[in-house]
């Protein structure tokens, strides 16, 4: 029995049409080939969105992202009965996390669940006011 590759010997595109012989000439191009020539009807259809810029973002300047840190966390690297977090560089106390000493924290912000925590275990938390 003659193999298919012999079969086609002598003929020039192999059964496969003109362009379906050339890597990937009978799709379009591989993947994302041609989206913005040939392929645009399908990617107006199925890819909605898929170019272009979406969303948009605040100036540096303007971002204001605070640097937190737990209340079981600061149980655990403080020393002594007083700890200041704006020293460290924290901006923010939350409430995750276990206390039992009790502690006296500044600090400029505070979740009402680190405040509840902080003076449950006998400590106080002082809120610095931020200037404006």
């Amino acid at each position: 029995m003659v193999s298919r590759t012999n079969k086609f010997r002598g003929s020039r595109y192999h059964g496969r049409g003109k362009k379906a012989g050339r890597g990937a000439g009978k799709r379009g191009g591989r993947g994302n080939a041609g989206l913005n020539k040939h392929k645009v009807m399908t990617r107006l259809k199925y890819m909605p969105g898929h170019w272009g810029m979406h969303g948009f973002n605040r100036h540096p300047s303007l971002r204001t992202v605070n640097s937190s840190i737990n209340v079981g966390v600061v149980s655990e690297i403080a020393q002594g009965k007083k700890i200041d977090l704006t020293e460290m560089g924290y901006d923010k106390l939350l409430g995750s996390g276990k206390i039992s000493k009790s502690l006296h924290i500044i600090v400029k912000e505070a979740s009402s669940r680190a405040v509840e925590k902080v003076e449950a275990a006998g400590g106080s938390v002082e809120m610095e006011k931020i200037e404006s």
